[in-house]
């Protein structure tokens, strides 16, 4: 599924044997695989070590607590940070420097939930127990701080819906 969905989305994916090698993204979505168990297992300390290890190895920061669903996609990588208890749905793009990241240090749910088929552009920060709706886009650099409705385009600091759904 992420594979697939790579080569649909990035015109530089030649092959499938290239994506596996050489696509830091598909290196930390395994390795948040393996922590994300071990987290669940209870062993956070084993987790935490593997996460750190991966942000090390690919640039791209996953607490072992986000829950990522199918075919994520984190083109160029370097800086991704998704927090402790981001959820992340199905088919989701992400680009260089983006912050899913919390607003406080309450022990709640405190990071966003991406629903499926949203791109996020490079930069972007979205940050708090929010939601972006599904087949939305985020812009580069935006910085989202509220729920971005369904089929949405969000731009600029603080975001703002240039169209789609506005509340």
């Amino acid at each position: 599924m992420q594979i697939q969905h790579i080569k649909q989305n990035d015109p530089a994916a030649r092959n499938t044997l290239e994506i596996i090698l050489l696509y830091p993204s598909v290196h930390a979505i395994a390795w948040h695989r393996l922590s994300h168990m071990l987290y669940q297992c209870h062993l956070y300390f084993l987790a935490r070590m593997f996460s750190q290890l991966a942000r090390f190895l690919t640039g791209i920061e996953i607490h072992p607590g986000a829950t990522i669903g199918k075919g994520l996609f984190i083109d160029h990588g370097m800086g991704v940070v998704i927090g402790e208890t981001t959820v992340i749905k199905d088919y989701v793009q992400l680009f260089h420097g983006v912050t899913l990241g919390g607003t406080g240090n309450h022990h709640t749910k405190r990071h966003p939930t991406i629903e499926s088929n949203v791109v996020i552009g490079a930069g972007a920060k979205i940050l708090g127990n929010i939601t972006i709706g599904e087949n939305s886009k985020i812009g580069a650099n935006a910085v989202v701080l509220k729920d971005i409705p369904p089929n949405s385009t969000a731009v600029g600091i603080p975001a703002q819906i240039i169209n789609g759904e506005k509340k």
